[in-house]
């Protein structure tokens, strides 16, 4: 593998990831960037994203699809644009979402060769995503043996041509760009100069980041994704440190791409997004399943809250069971679930016996423990306020969180 030269600050700065140890999320300072009504990074809260499966052409199933993820709390909504036909459409698809809904953040996803299409695109969206490794596409020759720095430069100069008027639409327009690198897709030469490696897809983004910059524009997000949890981690810690190294704050968008189904399709997703977020990296995120796109956004909003990120449902605390336990914590808990899910904001405890409560539910604001056969102990924080029949218990618990004006109705 051929290496070229990768200057190192040679007195590198603070690193910008958090190691917390004290139970606090310091998230990583990033640049505003505008998405539409929503804002990437400068400490707004991380933004959800998802894509849609339909057709850009069906304009009323793109609509529908559209909406239907917004209503759910998706906040910003890609959908590809593979000609000129497509980004045309989008012209069609923004006006009834106007007309019949509201304004969608949206963003273009543009692929080969997509200069045209993405300049088209532009004029509908509020961000265009373009892949380094497929905007200005390079053909492999079989007998290459090496790349100089004179045929890197050279295709870099291609790069910037084909880029140029976009960035300048997008900055006379104040829109955005995703710079969005993809394990899978990198360029042949950054393959052959870096390998399939985090590396290159770090050095695949700089190189493009470096074009906006000289161009005054600086509304940019990156993505370095991968279906390897691992590679996808070391990417975007890597980006975060060769950002650090440069003086770029440029925000970061999220996912293990083709992350799969299922269980572990959330398992994985939840793997490489948690630990990321868990160090202050990330600023938006997409769970990318197999699936409906409706199904990813509990999925995010699940991570956000499990971190503390962003509070959008009830945080519900509760034992394993065991032994000592009282009731029948499973079905329990099922009830308290399907009876407070609508509310939000709150901690709700339901604890088997009195050796896991109170204690283990110190921070919750209700607790539900069973501390002796037969009756309900409800607690309001670490106070203990009454006990009632095990049969009353939900609906008491109810009553305890209405008189607290805490509810609302479903």
């Amino acid at each position: 593998m051929q290496t070229l030269p990768n200057p190192i600050a040679s007195n590198p700065p603070a690193s910008s990831i958090c190691l917390s140890t004290d139970g606090t999320i310091r998230r990583r300072k990033t640049r505003p960037v505008p998405v539409g009504s929503i804002t990437i990074g400068g400490g707004h809260p991380v933004a959800v994203q998802s894509m849609i499966n339909e057709d850009t052409l069906d304009v009323e199933g793109s609509v529908a699809a559209i909406r239907r993820l917004h209503e759910i709390g998706c906040e910003i909504v890609r959908v590809t644009v593979p000609s000129m036909a497509h980004a045309k459409a989008m012209e069609e698809i923004r006006q009834r979402l106007y007309d019949t809904y509201k304004p969608v953040p949206l963003v273009a996803d543009v692929h080969h060769n997509g200069l045209k299409i993405a300049l088209e695109a532009a004029k509908h969206v509020d961000n265009v995503r373009i892949n380094p490794g497929l905007y200005v596409f390079e053909k492999p020759r079989l007998d290459r043996t090496e790349y100089t720095q004179a045929e890197f430069e050279a295709i870099g100069e291609q790069i910037r041509e084909t880029l140029e008027p976009l960035v300048i639409s997008l900055r006379e327009q104040n829109k955005s760009m995703r710079i969005g690198v993809n394990h899978g897709s990198l360029a042949e030469r950054m393959l052959f100069t870096y390998g399939d490696t985090p590396e290159g897809m770090v050095e695949s983004a700089l190189e493009f980041i470096r074009i906006c910059e000289s161009l005054d524009f600086y509304n940019i997000e990156l993505s370095l994704k991968a279906s390897k949890v691992p590679v996808m981690i070391a990417a975007n810690r890597l980006m975060v440190q060769r950002m650090d190294e440069l003086g770029m704050d440029y925000p970061i968008h999220l996912g293990v791409t083709e992350a799969g189904d299922g269980e572990y399709g959330r398992i994985k997703s939840t793997a490489g997004i948690g630990t990321l977020l868990a160090e202050g990296i990330g600023d938006t995120i997409r769970v990318s399943l197999t699936e409906a796109p409706e199904k990813e956004i509990p999925v995010c909003y699940g991570i956000l809250q499990a971190l503390g990120l962003r509070r959008t449902m009830v945080e519900y605390v509760a034992c394993p069971s065991c032994g000592r336990t009282l009731f029948n914590l499973e079905e329990v808990l099922h009830k308290v679930r399907e009876a407070t899910k609508h509310l939000t904001g709150l901690n709700i405890a339901v604890m088997g016996c009195i050796v896991n409560g109170p204690g283990e539910m110190a921070d919750a604001d209700y607790g539900y423990v069973g501390k002796q056969a037969g009756y309900i102990a409800l607690y309001r924080g670490r106070e203990e306020i009454k006990r009632v029949p095990e049969d009353q218990g939900v609906e008491e618990l109810i009553n305890l969180i209405k008189a607290d004006g805490c509810w609302v109705d479903p």
